[in-house]
């Protein structure tokens, strides 16, 4: 089983427009409501490839009735998906470990325009946590660990939690001999990289953010030494680049596409995950990676992946090897 954590859960809510124009009112096209949240969205696509999970983190009020009704739903909605060798299977379960907290789950709204791809995306805060709710969280947490293949753990935090939250939890999957992957930004990756986690997967931004650097290799080379065993930064269109202590590999879609970015970094770490568990090499992990993340890119649906698109990538994904020692 894969462990996901969620703290800031969110119903993830997509319109579609056929033309976003500024100051304008506008007629939805489609209109999309999923369970999200970085976690969230790592489960379903860990689900979709095979992988039973687990999901942890805070839900609440009539927001987050909602996320978990539709979380319920998952696996039967994408039991039809076409598996990675030609057979049919149902998607693995996602089982509901989420603690139950007093204020109302937050809403990321995606607004995507048809005509050009782009996304304006707009999140709510998340609901205020007590000292007794984050308590509840950590036992839960730690009673889930005791069965994972891995953990991963996501997004940002919701007020009321103290920053060094991802630290204690990365501090607590290790004591577990659970590997651990952290996907946060700001100080609290600043504060969770140096609890040493297996893996950090941060994008460009925050690769910057973090090392002060926008050379790729320098700054990715630069976070391993903070505290990482092993650093994967998403380039955006210019694919993925690790720093592990097997090597150095820079993996890279066969073309730059257009679409809806929402959810893809999190599609890539469930390649990475599902890649840990399975035991694939760096280089096939990172070009499922890439591949997914691509294929997210591509779906119509924030947060999901095109399957054919999927299995049309894997094997075109380019892999480079440095020379440079990690």
């Amino acid at each position: 089983m894969i462990l996901t954590v969620t703290l800031n859960t969110a119903l993830d809510v997509t319109y579609g427009v056929p033309e976003l124009v500024p100051h304008a009112s506008h007629r939805v096209s489609d209109m999309s409501e999923r369970p999200g949240g970085k976690g969230l969205n790592v489960a379903r696509v860990l689900s979709a490839l095979g992988h039973e999970t687990a999901v942890t983190g805070f839900a609440g009020g009539s927001t987050g009735a909602v996320l978990r009704e539709l979380l319920a739903g998952l696996p039967s909605r994408d039991a039809n998906t076409k598996a990675e060798n030609g057979a049919t299977p149902a998607a693995a379960p996602i089982t509901d470990a989420l603690v139950t907290v007093a204020g109302n789950t937050r809403r990321t709204i995606a607004v995507v325009d048809r005509a050009t791809g782009d996304t304006t995306q707009l999140n709510e805060p998340g609901p205020l946590v007590n000292a007794d709710e984050w308590t509840a969280l950590l036992g839960r947490y730690e009673e889930l660990l005791t069965g994972a293949d891995a953990v991963a753990l996501c997004g940002s935090l919701p007020p009321g939690i103290h920053v060094g939250a991802y630290a204690e939890l990365v501090r607590l999957a290790r004591t577990a001999g659970v590997p651990v992957l952290l996907d946060t930004s700001g100080e609290p990756l600043r504060r969770g990289i140096a609890a040493r986690p297996d893996l950090i997967k941060p994008n460009a931004d925050e690769l910057a953010r973090l090392t002060g650097s926008r050379e790729p290799l320098r700054a990715t080379r630069d976070a391993r030494r903070r505290g990482a065993h092993g650093v994967v930064a998403s380039l955006g269109p210019d694919g993925m680049l690790a720093v592990t202590p097997d090597g150095v590999w820079q993996a890279s879609p066969p073309a730059k596409v257009l679409g809806n970015p929402t959810g893809a970094g999190d599609s890539a770490v469930a390649g990475l995950l599902s890649g840990l568990v399975e035991g694939l090499s760096w280089p096939d992990r990172l070009r499922r990676a890439v591949a997914l993340s691509t294929a997210t890119v591509l779906s119509p649906t924030a947060g999901d992946f095109d399957r054919a698109a999927y299995e049309e990538l894997l094997p075109r994904v380019g892999i480079e090897e440095h020379s440079t020692a990690a």
